[in-house]
């Protein structure tokens, strides 16, 4: 068997084919997803005694794939010494194989994967925080083999049992963008009840579990979404509030600025604090939920009340950050900076997953041969929640509409 067929499981559990297909980038083709990711044969990875290998039944979209075809910010091989990248930092699937030294996992076990990687043998992963080590990597960005293939190498601490309600997409779209939001929230802006949380990009990967987490805790979320179609969604998961970017042309940060734009910035930045109080009955925001970066954060540091914090994970309109900066001390402001999290992290997330209480928003699923077409779509923000990608799992492209318990 050279190759396993696509969307289906076989029946021999643990078996290996010679080799499996893969959607990578190499060194030359850098540049954007729809010409720098494709399909190939590739040899499967060796598996070390802390290492598992998973069939891939589906995986995630996520905007580091973006990165990735891209090679920027930074070219992902400059991050590990493997002639290709498969991207591809979520995954649901099946435990194929296991390292000699693996006690936790067995082959034929159902998983979803979360993405952070780190040494395990070093103080800080032994007693301060896996995120700490100077090792620590994210799975499928700062190392290859990813998601986007029919087998993928993790280490085993990075596996979690798959919600047994949740089918092999939805089980896929959610760890690197729900556990990252957990962490945020819960162990670095320390969200309490009745807490009023900005959150931007409200509809998309990121903000769709910001919204639950903040109901959950019984904060109230306002949501800024990039056009009203998008309401609906956002009230769905708890944000009766919300805010139409739309509404104010002038609000992003796009250097280098004339003096005319900066104070048309300045005055739309102005007219969005006053339309956040209008909705809390005057109140300011206690927490900014922040990963948009270049072109939002001015307005971040702007409108998060006295001793507020601006709490951040990314920038997927730039990294260079200019606001002005007697707004943070004068009214002693935080900027917290967060990064995904650790394993137990993601274990007590993953929990309120399987109770119900978080749920991930799949918007579109393709085929596995469209996962380049599938980053194209995200890179130009033309989805919604989730992207899923079909590569054992079974599924037709296209739209999946909201089941009738999430549109309630």
């Amino acid at each position: 068997m050279k190759t396993l067929p696509l969307g289906e499981v076989p029946h021999d559990v643990g078996v290996l084919p010679e080799k499996m297909l893969a959607c990578t980038i190499r060194p030359d083709r850098e540049g954007d997803p729809g010409t720098a990711m494709r399909i190939e044969e590739v040899c499967l990875p060796p598996v070390g005694p802390n290492e598992a290998l998973v069939l891939v039944m589906a995986a995630g979209v996520n905007f580091n794939g973006v990165w990735a075809a891209r090679g920027k910010p930074v070219s992902v091989f400059r991050m590990h010494g493997e002639p290709f990248h498969i991207a591809g930092s979520d995954a649901s699937g099946i435990v194929w194989k296991v390292g000699d030294q693996v006690k936790r996992w067995k082959v034929g076990d159902e998983v979803v994967i979360h993405c952070n990687q780190s040494c395990g043998q070093c103080p800080e992963c032994n007693g301060l925080d896996p995120m700490a080590c100077s090792e620590q990597k994210i799975w499928g960005y700062e190392t290859s083999w990813g998601s986007f293939a029919q087998f993928t190498k993790v280490q085993a601490q990075q596996l979690l049992k798959k919600p047994q309600k949740l089918g092999w997409l939805e089980a896929a779209s959610y760890g690197l963008t729900y556990f990252t939001a957990y962490r945020m929230l819960v162990h670095q802006a320390e969200v309490t009840a009745g807490d009023h949380v900005l959150v931007w990009g409200a509809a998309g990967g990121l903000g769709v579990f910001a919204i639950q987490i903040c109901k959950m805790l019984g904060a109230n979320p306002i949501a800024v979404i990039g056009g009203k179609d998008k309401a609906q969604l956002v009230q769905s998961l708890g944000a009766p509030m919300w805010i139409d970017r739309s509404e104010f042309p002038n609000l992003a940060y796009k250097p280098p600025e004339s003096p005319e734009s900066a104070r048309a910035r300045a005055e739309d930045c102005k007219k969005f604090g006053k339309r956040i109080r209008e909705l809390t009955a005057g109140k300011d925001v206690d927490i900014v939920f922040e990963h948009v970066g270049q072109q939002t954060f001015p307005t971040s540091v702007f409108v998060a009340k006295r001793f507020g914090k601006i709490v951040i994970c990314g920038a997927t309109t730039g990294f260079d950050l200019s606001f002005d900066v007697r707004h943070l001390w004068m009214r002693q402001k935080q900027i917290l900076g967060s990064h995904f999290c650790n394993a137990y992290q993601a274990e007590r997330a993953n929990q309120l997953v399987h109770e119900g209480k978080i749920r991930p928003v799949l918007d579109q699923v393709f085929p596995f041969g469209d996962t380049a077409k599938a980053h194209a779509l995200m890179a130009a923000n033309q989805h919604k929640g989730k992207i899923g990608i079909a590569i054992q799992c079974a599924a037709a492209a296209g739209a999946l509409p909201l089941a009738a318990d999430q549109a309630a």
